[in-house]
């Protein structure tokens, strides 16, 4: 396996991992059993890459390779042993940031490795990167991802973007995808640090 393929296998390890460990922190704030932490882990950990899988009419990725499955279930092990409190969750929602940065790339190389045309490998990028966490907050009960002010889905489009751009325009794979997962990083931190949000709709809401 050349480097470069070494690091992205790397990257969506880590990425799955990551999101099995939020997903899992969902079910520790509502103190579920640890079967419902491996299920939480499971369908946000997969739950992205999955959707992509099935609307580029790929085979589903984690179905040959249930290793998957087997690294979001050590990251519910890990919040189960280790617990969670403010700071663990801090670090979390930065490796998060990590996590949607780096699938936001690895969905988008994917769907155009497949020929997905250019705008449609974004999209399929963004919903790799987030739609887990979307069905992680459905199954938890919590305000979604998709109705939050601050900016999520909005880093991993512009992830994709980059990384789809520079891509078309036959830029080496490490140059454009280290790009799209910077630019995606960065306003996800900014976002975090600094509370960066999309500007909301001018007019006045409907009377109830």
């Amino acid at each position: 396996m050349d480097p470069l393929a070494a690091t992205l296998t790397v990257l969506d390890y880590a990425a799955v991992a990551v999101f099995g460990a939020s997903g899992a922190l969902a079910a520790a704030r509502n103190k579920h059993d640890i079967v419902t932490f491996g299920f939480f882990a499971a369908v946000t950990g997969v739950g992205g890459g999955t959707l992509r899988d099935l609307l580029i009419g790929a085979p589903v990725f984690w179905v040959g390779r249930p290793e998957y499955i087997l690294v979001c279930l050590a990251g519910a092990v890990a919040v189960w042993v280790l617990g969670w409190g403010q700071g663990r969750e801090r670090l979390l929602l930065w490796l998060d940031a990590l996590g949607m940065a780096a699938y936001a790339v690895v969905g988008a190389l994917k769907a155009t490795s497949l020929g997905v045309p250019p705008f449609s490998a974004v999209i399929m990028g963004v919903l790799t990167s987030t739609f887990g966490g979307v069905i992680r907050d459905v199954l938890a009960h919590e305000p979604s991802i998709l109705l939050r002010r601050e900016l999520y889905v909005t880093p991993a489009l512009i992830g994709a973007a980059v990384f789809v751009g520079l891509h078309g325009f036959d830029l080496p794979l490490a140059v454009s995808g280290t790009m799209g997962f910077l630019c995606a990083f960065s306003v996800r931190a900014g976002a975090i640090l600094f509370g960066w949000q999309m500007p909301g709709f001018p007019g006045r809401a409907p009377p109830p």
